[in-house]
């Protein structure tokens, strides 16, 4: 009888993973195979590479600070809490870890923060062993491989599509990521993308709040949304967001890197290009139509985000289900999730972990066998269920 019902419910979930509208939330953990750092390595790598600098001693006392566990887009929250705090003052002046610092210098701060993340993410960077040194990608031979990328994006639009009859809308993909590599696989993949932006090779943001995507969703196989902003998104002097590659050249004054530096804070999402962001990602969460929210590699620590998924799931007229592909652990599942569990929409709630199924209050089901684990709740994990089925999961000892 458990057989069956877990056939049941890995039966629901294939089905699920084929909806016809379908948006995708990704997180650092989804480019952690193609040789790129989570939050918490990244903040360490930063801040090695700003050692020695001039402005250690200014970087460091921020990092001081703040929470033992922040990462990185909170030391630049933190930054910028400092930044305003000092426009308001009449020296112009921020005093931190005792010293004091002037706008300029904080500003140059941030600059140098954001190109260690930039280069860092461009190069690439992996670990041998467990606890062994990060190795970092060089200028002549980056290590970040789009693999991963391009097999995920081939299982959700090729091989899920497959045999369909009619146009369907275009994937809806979010990102919290900066890296460029799903624009990079979907076009490797031969995938029409829309990015708000427009031009060629050098681009401008046309894409701005109160705009409606959907004219493109007919016209486009995937629509992408980057919440955090990217490594190519740089601001002119005249305001305006451009996308540029790292090799181009950007006239004018030095470029400045569009990386969205809050993490928790609303205000900043209320000003283009991510105010635009955020409402692409309010809307394709409000459906009334079948519509699945498929979510992996999110860690589900950025409150502003889990706070859209909340509002929207708890509309009564919402038919949206969240599939949540997420690693369990020894600590458990994310508190957040463990709420949404009991909430009143929870029985359209699915997570996928290393331990089985969960789905509302019940789980969890499809328990792998004993001493071991099932690899769905990773990205290649999820691309192998979505190009092979439930099935494949038989090699991880279902």
């Amino acid at each position: 009888m458990e057989l069956a019902e877990d056939n049941a419910w890995l039966e629901q979930l294939d089905a699920f993973l084929s909806r016809r509208n379908q948006t995708w939330l990704l997180g650092a953990g989804a480019s952690y195979e193609a040789n790129l750092p989570l939050m918490n390595p990244l903040t360490e790598i930063v801040l090695e590479q700003i050692k020695d600098s001039k402005l250690e001693p200014l970087i460091q006392s921020l990092r001081n600070d703040i929470a033992d566990d922040a990462h990185i887009e909170h030391l630049l929250s933190h930054l910028g809490d400092h930044y305003a705090l000092a426009e308001r003052k009449k020296s112009q002046n921020a005093t931190i870890g005792g010293n004091e610092y002037t706008l300029s210098e904080l500003d140059e701060a941030h600059a140098l923060i954001l190109k260690h993340i930039r280069d860092t993410i461009l190069l690439g960077c992996q670990q041998q062993e467990e606890d062994a040194s990060w190795e970092i990608g060089d200028k002549g031979s980056s290590i970040v491989d789009v693999t991963p990328y391009r097999n995920f994006v081939s299982a959700l639009l090729n091989t899920r599509r497959a045999g369909v009859e009619g146009r369907r809308p275009a994937i809806k993909l979010f990102t919290t990521n900066y890296d460029t590599l799903i624009e990079d696989s979907l076009a490797w993949e031969r995938f029409k993308y829309w990015d708000g932006f427009s031009g060629g090779a050098v681009a401008y943001r046309s894409h701005h709040f109160g705009h409606k995507e959907s004219e493109f969703e007919d016209r486009y196989d995937a629509l992408i949304s980057k919440l955090h902003g990217s490594i190519d998104w740089h601001v002119g002097d005249n305001g305006t967001v451009y996308r540029v590659r790292s090799n181009d050249p950007f006239p004018g004054s030095e470029r400045k890197v569009m990386i969205y530096p809050q993490a928790t804070k609303y205000v900043a999402t209320q000003r283009d290009p991510f105010a635009a962001q955020f409402e692409m990602f309010r809307r394709s969460l409000n459906e009334t139509k079948e519509c699945v929210l498929g979510i992996c590699g999110y860690s589900f620590g950025d409150e502003h985000i889990n706070d859209e998924i909340e509002l929207a799931m708890s509309r009564s007229e919402n038919d949206t289900t969240v599939l949540a592909f997420v690693l369990e652990g020894e600590s458990g599942l994310p508190q957040i999730l463990e709420e949404w569990r009991s909430s009143d929409w929870g029985k359209r709630l699915f997570i996928m972990t290393e331990k089985g199924l969960y789905v509302g209050d019940k789980g969890p089901m499809c328990q792998p066998e004993e001493g071991r684990e099932l690899s769905w709740w990773t990205f290649s994990g999820l691309t192998a269920l979505l190009e092979n089925g439930p099935g494949y999961l038989q090699n991880d000892g279902l």
